[in-house]
């Protein structure tokens, strides 16, 4: 099978339990996978997994361009303005998992296929691949004139990275809201939850809508909700969507699928699980466009 080369920046816990999901891609071979402390869990992980490991963030993609044609950035969303600055100029496309929101957002389920032109695309957040494709479902039926998310999660899984960027979650979410779920406006609230045995991570939408129609809006939502369990199997309404006047509220618990943290940490593996699928789907056109069959590993500049 021919796959496309593809590296991870931040060997946090977003970072780490991508890598484990990235080895079971069918068309993404990891290669490398890049921190800044040599001592941190997440490289002695890699180096067990025997891939590639540098301890000098950035800077192992500068030295060794090579390594990589993809290229996930799970650190900070003040450490990826600068890295996809250096990935643009590398000719490298980047999938970013921080609320930087440089490149245009992305939820699968919503608009997977939509930005394979651009250079830079975003995760948006946890909260935001929860909760947007909601949204984005509601809206099609009722036009959401006001779109309110509550994510909580467990504090044990939010490492660093998670609690340096709570201030762009809000304004990322809020802003995925808007552009991606189609609501007029948008408000995103992130709880972190010290409770102990931890919780899973718990999702709220509230919409105000204008064109209330039960039945249809019900249906979306479960349709939606099939959608995104395509890619994130613990994915569920917690219990039916609530109806009152032009108000929709709907429940949502997601269950991690364990392969770094424990199942609480459902926050992780939405986005990471996210993050693979569109990886995928930008490896699917660079296979498409080189179906030579003459290389085991495809990268997206080799023909040039």
């Amino acid at each position: 099978m021919r796959k496309v080369r593809a590296a991870i920046i931040g060997s946090g816990n977003i970072g780490t339990d991508l890598m484990y999901k990235l080895k079971r891609s069918d068309v993404l071979e990891l290669t490398a996978v890049i921190g800044i402390d040599p001592a941190s869990d997440g490289l002695e992980r890699a180096r067990k997994e025997g891939y590639q490991t540098f301890s000098n963030g950035i800077q192992a993609l500068v030295d060794q361009p090579e390594l990589a044609d993809i290229v996930f950035d799970a650190t900070s969303a003040k450490a990826h303005v600068r890295n996809a600055e250096i990935l643009k100029d590398l000719g490298r496309i980047a999938i970013d998992l921080t609320p930087a929101a440089v490149g245009p957002f992305v939820s699968p389920a919503v608009n997977l296929g939509e930005n394979m032109d651009a250079e830079n695309v975003n995760m948006i957040t946890c909260g935001g691949q929860a909760t947007i494709p909601i949204i984005h479902a509601i809206n099609k039926i009722a036009d959401v004139e006001y779109g309110e998310i509550v994510a909580t999660i467990s504090s044990l899984s939010a490492g660093p990275g998670t609690r340096a960027n709570i201030d762009e979650f809000t304004t990322t979410t809020k802003k995925g809201i808007e552009e991606v779920g189609g609501a007029d406006s948008g408000k995103a609230i992130i709880i972190l939850n010290p409770a102990d045995p931890p919780i899973l991570m718990r999702d709220t939408v509230y919409c105000k809508v204008k064109k209330m129609d039960e039945a249809a809006i019900n249906q979306a939502i479960l349709e939606m909700v099939h959608s995104v369990q395509e890619y994130v199997p613990g994915y569920q309404l917690k219990q039916e969507p609530l109806f009152e006047g032009n108000q929709v509220t709907v429940f949502l618990e997601v269950t991690g699928a364990g392969d770094y943290f424990p199942p609480y940490a459902g926050n992780l593996d939405i986005m990471t699980a996210a993050a693979v699928k569109v990886g995928e789907e930008y490896a699917g056109v660079f296979l498409a466009k080189n179906s030579t069959g003459k290389e085991e590993r495809v990268g997206i500049y080799e023909t040039k």
